[in-house]
């Protein structure tokens, strides 16, 4: 940028003479203009960004927002994952232990009961609606899932004030698994191997290899050792109060074991086989109540996490090919 033109009056010659500069003042001038344009448009520059895109603190503030939005959807995951887990809970609860024990079982309307209205979380709409919404459904089913898990609590306890109470009883429910083998088929319309057709499979096979220890599931008196028809070499144990267990296909009864004989819950009594009509070795296993047969998947509470039980339950649903 040229420098202006500046006068002074010369009295002596009585005229107007130009001031004139010398090279460093010109640079020294240059070099200030220069300077205070640059500061300007750095100014005017910082202060359409700040407009546009916000301070550096407003940025960092944003950012960390994100990453809090980014936990909150990572958390709602995991409530998902236990709610799920605390509804098998809940199902194991009813289906099995209170179904087994004859006690009222707990609506799932009454496990999954409310609170409140529509504007109890009305406190997080000063938010943004995404972060409005994920904070809303978080505090709503946190709440759910805790009121689930107290209900769940106090059902465990009512069931074990129930069995102490009933302690002689239920050392004769037949409520342990028979052998050590898993369950390859469960209760229900299943396909026959040998006879090439769908009928009724009154009980559960479990996979074991000739000769496997056989357990009673309750204590009893040995009501029938022998062989049996289609049911090859048959034990029947009687548990009072209206319960039966049958145990199919046995390769040889354990010593001392015969009609009359009085069995408690774990003792030792057969191995497994193949007899009677089957595809091949494994243990049929039934539980009667009443003389009627009942699905024996229920009863096996004694020994049975209900992760295990759910994944019983998930095999027997799913194969619908029986042993026998």
């Amino acid at each position: 940028m040229a420098l202006n033109n500046y006068y002074y009056y010369d009295e002596q010659s009585c005229e107007f003479v130009p001031v004139e500069y010398n090279s460093l003042e010109r640079i020294v001038y240059t070099a200030c203009i220069w300077i205070l344009c640059g500061v300007v448009l750095s100014g005017i520059g910082i202060s359409i960004l700040s407009f546009s895109v916000g301070t550096p603190a407003e940025i960092a503030l944003k950012a960390e927002n994100q990453e809090l939005i980014n936990q909150l959807k990572q958390t709602k995951t995991k409530i998902k994952d236990l709610d799920q887990e605390v509804d098998q809970l809940a199902k194991a609860d009813n289906e099995m232990y209170r179904s087994v024990l004859g006690m009222e079982k707990i609506p799932y309307d009454e496990r999954q009961a409310g609170a409140g209205g529509a504007d109890v979380y009305s406190e997080f709409d000063v938010y943004s609606q995404e972060t409005a919404e994920i904070l809303k459904w978080t505090a709503e089913n946190l709440e759910s899932l805790e009121r689930s898990i107290n209900i769940q609590q106090v059902s465990f306890n009512e069931i074990k004030s129930y069995y102490n109470k009933n302690r002689e009883k239920m050392k004769h429910i037949p409520a342990i698994k028979p052998t050590e083998g898993i369950i390859l088929s469960g209760y229900g319309m299943r396909y026959h191997p040998v006879l090439g057709y769908e009928r009724q499979h009154e009980g559960l096979d479990f996979r074991a290899n000739v000769g496997s220890e056989i357990f009673a599931t309750g204590d009893g008196v040995v009501k029938y050792a022998g062989l049996k028809g289609t049911y090859g070499r048959l034990l029947i144990i009687d548990h009072e109060y209206g319960y039966e267990s049958y145990y199919a296909h046995l390769s040889s009864f354990a010593k001392g074991i015969k009609p009359g004989t009085k069995v408690k819950r774990g003792d030792l009594i057969g191995f497994t086989g193949e007899s009677g009509m089957v595809e091949g070795p494994h243990l049929h296993y039934e539980v009667r109540r009443s003389s009627n047969p009942v699905d024996p998947l229920k009863f096996l509470f004694a020994d049975t996490t209900p992760e295990e039980y759910m994944m019983y339950k998930e095999i027997v649903e799913n194969n619908h090919r029986s042993m026998d």
